[in-house]
């Protein structure tokens, strides 16, 4: 008898920081936000794709990351003007978006590289006999 499985979403493999080919392995170390979160693995430890495809290809994940924080940067300072209603002190604005900046830091670090390995590149393409293969053993 065939065992039936539901493929996991894109999306939701992307948010857990699942691998990109078979969506079981883990990119990362830990979770979001612990000291382990910085931590990529090389390999996924399921079916052995390495993430890193060339020397120094995640340093286009650096401008994913900048458009991270573009957005993030508009969003706090626009939410600082609805919440104070102050345009006269740049204080404010600067503190706001320092700390949105440096709050979201591993946000920006972990989900550039997963939107870069996801949706930028196509050679790292779901392989659903990868994940058949782990939910009948």
């Amino acid at each position: 008898m065939e065992t039936e499985y539901i493929i996991p979403k894109e999306f939701k493999s992307a948010v857990d920081g699942k691998c990109p080919r078979c969506r079981i392995g883990d990119m990362f170390e830990g979770p979001l936000f612990t000291f382990k979160s910085r931590k990529m693995r090389t390999h996924c430890p399921h079916c052995n794709l390495k993430f890193e495809k060339e020397p120094g290809y995640f340093y286009v994940a650096m401008y994913v990351s900048y458009a991270f924080v573009v957005a993030e940067l508009i969003a706090a300072c626009v939410a600082t003007y609805v919440i104070t209603g102050q345009l006269e002190s740049p204080w404010v604005y600067l503190t706001t978006a320092l700390a949105a900046a440096f709050i979201m830091s591993p946000f920006n670090y972990r989900y550039s590289r997963v939107v870069l390995l996801y949706w930028m590149t196509p050679s790292f393409k779901y392989r659903p006999d990868l994940y058949a293969e782990q939910k009948s053993v």
